[in-house]
């Protein structure tokens, strides 16, 4: 496949328009179905669990957690921590819990982390943002077993971009004992001179300076013990497929503990969406990674 640099404008823009690639219908339509799907795990997680809405972790409006509490007494729990994708543009923490769904009942905290999406915030800021609220929810969760981090597609960057915190610049270091890294994007300079960058207005700069993939040095030096799953879809494409592959080679060239997923028969959304349900492969690999299996 050619490298990025060489294609025109509108293949480099389809192959960064996940909509596109999907083989269950059409672009349109599987966004669409995409939000219901969060929504309805959403709505169900919420009857599920206990909940606490809108927790603050910062000053800003758009920086608060929604946190899914299982119905245990026990204070040694396991809790992930879900950053949601929509391109830095769309999407919120309210459709972000529907993985608390089959955790609840294994005794795991799920907290969905709400950012200033794009327009209103740039790159720099929701980085930021992201980072404060793993302090936050540390802080505020001293007593967790083991701390875990979920991201799919921006999220995914946003959660690589957490994994890669010089912590000394905030006031606790969490130990982050797991990550999932769901269909991400790794290298933001690709994206610059597409539609993605709109709303986003990055310059090359903020670009490098917040493409993961530049930052393994210092991943290596803050997160050498996190075990980290690079996931990437069956159906995503072929360009997400190769920003996974080579973040994944990046890592493990860099002797960190990763793990390369593709996941058969998903596409973009559904690699996701399916995280609702207990036996989904994904799933399953988290509760192992909990030592729940």
């Amino acid at each position: 496949m050619m490298n990025w640099r060489e294609m025109q404008k509108d293949e480099l823009e389809k192959q960064y328009s996940p909509s596109r690639w999907s083989h269950r219908m059409a672009a349109d339509d599987v966004i669409k179905a995409h939000v219901k799907a969060l929504k309805e795990g959403t709505q169900r997680a919420r009857s599920l669990a206990q909940t606490l809405i809108d927790v603050p972790y910062g000053e800003g409006d758009g920086e608060k957690l929604d946190v899914y509490i299982p119905r245990t007494s026990s204070l040694d729990v396991n809790l992930v921590i879900y950053i949601h994708g929509g391109y830095w543009q769309f999407l919120s923490k309210e459709e972000s819990g529907f993985m608390a769904v089959p955790l609840v009942d294994k005794d795991v905290v799920v907290v969905a982390v709400g950012y200033d999406i794009a327009p209103k915030g740039n790159m720099d800021l929701m980085v930021s943002q992201v980072r404060r609220s793993v302090v936050s929810v540390i802080q505020q969760y001293s007593h967790i077993s083991g701390l875990y981090l979920c991201g799919h597609s921006a999220g995914a960057h946003l959660a690589a971009m957490v994994l890669s915190t010089d912590w000394s610049q905030y006031s606790s270091t969490p130990n982050i004992k797991g990550a999932f890294l769901v269909s991400g994007i790794y290298d933001l300079l690709p994206i610059l001179s597409t539609y993605v960058n709109e709303p986003l207005k990055m310059t090359e700069e903020v670009a490098v300076r917040n493409s993961p993939s530049r930052l393994v040095p210092q991943l290596k030096q803050s997160s050498s013990s996190c075990q980290i799953v690079v996931a990437v879809a069956q159906n995503d494409s072929p360009e997400f497929r190769k920003q996974s592959e080579e973040y994944y080679k990046t890592l493990e060239e860099a002797g960190l503990n990763v793990t390369m997923e593709d996941v058969a028969n998903t596409d973009h959304f559904n690699i996701i969406e399916q995280l609702v349900d207990g036996d989904y492969h994904l799933t399953k690999l988290l509760l192992k990674m909990m030592g729940k299996s």
